[in-house]
């Protein structure tokens, strides 16, 4: 009996169809992006112009029309240093660092207190740091000065740095509890089941996690010290002159000073962009804490 072996068929190779180029997808341009660009042009170029016109000669400062295209100076910029700006500078920035650590070293425990470690009538005790901030300044000032003047501390940066923190402290206890509250309890605990105690708790655990919280809510207690005038204005002449005082006095009724009011301006604002600048990363994660589980 023969065996036939089988014959295998070769089937035909398949046909290779070359690949269709992949269309790509044109998005299309959103228009809230470019009112949202044209938004944010607008609101920076008062700052641009500021700077520009602080390179300005003064014929050139409040010519009309305006020019874009001059011999960029620094006259302006000696001008503002002869007139002794760096007293209020200096000023601002002892009595903006010195207030912003005391805010801190009195804010962070006292969010902490109030979150992870709940006391006692924590709703009242947040009512009342943020009572504070409902009262108008103007209806304040009467007593503060009598007050500032009655303890010798007028023209004084000392009243300053006490009145700054006592502004900024409601703030940044609230912003440093919901801070704070972002972080699962169950992490003291499981330090403590380690051995670690409170203080080296909130060292090595929690501080670092709401670090980016720190940094946020420092820079913003530096912007409102910074920038504060009113209590300045009437609660120092000379020797604690800040520096937002110092710029009112540009501002005269002889003759035109755009050019050297600019540069001072610039001068003043300096600073706190840099420091928004350094800390724009800490600042972003701060802001955004917790939003994104």
């Amino acid at each position: 009996m023969s065996t036939t072996a089988p014959t295998t068929q070769q089937l035909p190779a398949p046909e290779t169809v070359p690949a269709r180029p992949r269309k790509r997808k044109h998005r299309k341009a959103n228009p809230w992006g470019v009112v949202a660009w044209i938004a944010a042009l607008g609101f920076f170029f008062p700052v641009f112009w500021m700077v520009l016109t602080a390179f300005k000669q003064e014929a050139d400062a409040y010519s009309d029309p305006p020019k874009f295209f001059f011999t960029p100076t620094l006259d302006q910029f000696r001008a503002v240093f002869d007139t002794g700006v760096g007293v209020s500078l200096l000023n601002s920035a002892f009595a903006t660092g010195v207030s912003t650590i005391l805010v801190l070293l009195l804010g962070v425990p006292a969010a902490f207190a109030l979150s992870l470690r709940p006391v006692r009538k924590t709703k009242d005790a947040l009512f009342f740091f943020i009572s504070t901030k409902m009262l108008p300044i103007v209806a304040a000032i009467i007593p503060l000065y009598v007050i500032v003047a009655n303890i010798g501390l007028l023209d004084n940066i000392w009243a300053l740095i006490i009145l700054y923190t006592a502004m900024n402290l409601p703030i940044a206890v609230w912003m440093m509890r919901s801070f704070f509250l972002e972080v699962p309890g169950e992490l003291l605990e499981a330090a403590s089941m380690d051995g670690a105690g409170l203080w080296t708790s909130v060292r090595e655990v929690i501080l670092p996690l709401v670090s980016p919280g720190i940094a946020a809510t420092a820079l913003i207690c530096v912007i409102f010290s910074w920038n504060e005038f009113f209590f300045a204005v009437n609660l120092t002449a000379v020797q604690a002159q800040t520096i937002p005082v110092f710029l009112v006095g540009f501002i005269t009724g002889e003759g035109l000073y755009w050019a050297r009011l600019s540069a001072a301006a610039t001068m003043a604002a300096l600073p706190v962009v840099l420091a928004g600048w350094v800390a724009q990363n800490k600042l972003v994660r701060g802001l955004s804490f917790g939003a994104i589980k």
